[in-house]
């Protein structure tokens, strides 16, 4: 069954403060029927990362897409032109694909499952205070779906979700359902790095589905053929977990690096030089090899819980995970420490530049962030901390409040520290100007969180340098005495 789409009059888009938006929208009315270009109306439930991104690309794919959610002020947003996060190149996929009358946004969300065939799941799953995955909202929105059930749908869970999630889906879908109507429950998790997510979607490494059913299939090689990706077509249970082993492994991955690079520290080796040298090897990659202070966001940490507690429901203990997490932990508190050493043992009274404080860069993503962890611990010591990050300062401001000094310009960040720390590493950080950096400054400390500058170029300019896993400092190749008295001169 191919619904019909909604019929939008192309909107004139203008500019404000410099981003673009959407003109408003009014309420769409979604009617049965064709389109006159054989469009697939899709509905996806949800309108936070996942969901938007995956409504957005699909309808870039050509078919006719409504972003449903039950949170008016959310659809309001959408309806105004405003993302409310950062990810690049999709406000503008948004602006033209609303332009094109293949996407819309609507807070009837009862009415959008009615009238689309295909149903993506695409709601939050965070973590429960016991670790666990909660799927409250997945279990309402398949109670909707059966108490609308008005013809055949394939429902695809594109939220990430533990092992017979899909299973328990159909049952209540079955269960609330109004009408004896066939409903397939497909896998389809996703793959999508924030910072990067619609290059992500438009071109995947590979394509999982986990269904039975050859007619589910075939409707998902459809929606996604044009992507021209391999598939993996497998049971619903596989298709799950390939989701929670992925994650589990990019993690464990991450914190590998991080242990090698704590045992680097001790043994005066150079941690780059040891990943470069094991990346070489095909069975490892150079991939997630980069150590630093821990990861974060939304996905990692929740989802190692919860797969942690699927192995401790079934009286098995994860050993591997654990530690995997125990090891991102502790990177926090090890920089913590590196840093109070060197600030003679102490952060009080001190003031400490913070450069970055999303979780990754080209996000405006602060969950789970290491950046705003390392915060906590400097302002519970007593410390300043001065923060500036290119777009994250706002939902920075949200989790920290009016503890911290928000800078909208890097080096006003800097003036006047006794310490910088590298905690995300931003393009525009890796071109600092460290003489610049010398002069602002009231101490000389870096701490790189991120390996991101090379130690000699720090050094040289009076500063002292401190990474993740690297050799011994450098010496400081100039007096202090000396550098200000350079500065002297360049001003004149």
């Amino acid at each position: 069954m191919e619904i019909i789409g909604p019929s939008l009059t192309p909107p004139t888009f203008v500019t404000t403060n410099g981003s673009h938006r959407l003109p408003n929208v009014e309420s769409t009315t979604i009617t049965h029927g064709h389109s006159s270009n054989g469009q697939r109306r899709i509905a996806i439930v949800g309108t936070g990362y996942v969901g938007l991104v995956t409504g957005t690309c699909l309808a870039e794919l050509g078919n006719s897409v409504v972003c449903l959610d039950n949170d008016a002020s959310k659809i309001a947003t959408l309806r105004r032109g405003e993302v409310p996060f950062f990810e690049p190149d999709l406000l503008e996929l948004i602006v033209s694909n609303h332009h094109a009358g293949r996407l819309a946004f609507s807070d009837e969300v009862e009415a959008g499952m009615r009238e689309s065939a295909i149903i993506f799941i695409a709601v939050g799953t965070p973590m429960r205070h016991d670790d666990n995955a909660d799927l409250s909202a997945i279990w309402d929105v398949a109670a909707t779906i059966g108490r609308e059930l008005n013809g055949p749908k394939l429902v695809v869970i594109k939220s990430t979700v533990p092992v017979e999630t899909c299973e328990m889906v159909a049952a209540i879908i079955a269960e609330n359902a109004a009408r004896p109507h066939r409903v397939d429950v497909v896998s389809n998790p996703e793959f999508l790095r924030e910072g990067s997510a619609v290059a992500d979607f438009m071109h995947p490494d590979r394509i999982v589905v986990g269904t039975a059913n050859p007619n589910a299939e075939a409707i998902v090689r459809n929606l996604y053929e044009p992507l021209d990706a391999p598939f993996v077509i497998t049971d619903v249970r596989t298709s799950e977990m390939i989701k929670y082993a992925a994650n589990a492994f990019l993690a464990t991955k991450v914190s590998f690096m991080n242990e090698i690079a704590n045992i680097c520290e001790l043994v005066n080796v150079d941690v780059k030089a040891v990943a470069r040298g094991i990346g070489f090897d095909h069975r490892i990659g150079a991939q997630f090899m980069s150590p630093g202070i821990g990861y974060g966001g939304s996905c990692f940490p929740k989802d190692l819980r919860a797969l942690e507690r699927t192995a401790h429901g079934r009286n098995y203990e994860a050993t591997l995970l654990r530690a995997v997490e125990t090891v991102n932990r502790s990177q926090i508190h090890r920089t913590f420490t590196k840093l109070q050493n060197a600030l003679g043992g102490s952060v009080e009274g001190k003031t400490v530049c913070v450069l970055g404080l999303a979780f990754k860069p080209n996000t405006s993503d602060v969950r789970e962030s290491p950046a705003l962890h390392l915060i906590d611990h400097l302002i519970r010591a007593g410390a300043t901390v001065a923060a500036h990050d290119p777009i994250a300062i706002e939902a920075a401001r949200e989790r920290l409040g009016g503890d911290v000094r928000y800078c909208t310009q890097m080096y006003e960040a800097i003036d006047g520290c006794d310490a910088v720390v590298l905690a995300t590493e931003w393009n525009e950080y890796k071109g600092i100007n460290f003489r610049m950096v010398r002069k602002l400054m009231r101490g000389n400390l870096v701490l790189d969180g991120r390996n991101a500058f090379e130690a000699d170029d720090v050094a040289r300019e009076g500063l002292r340098y401190i990474g993740v896993g690297r050799a011994k400092e450098p010496t400081l190749e100039v007096e202090y005495a000396e550098v200000l008295s350079e500065y002297e001169v360049l001003s004149e």
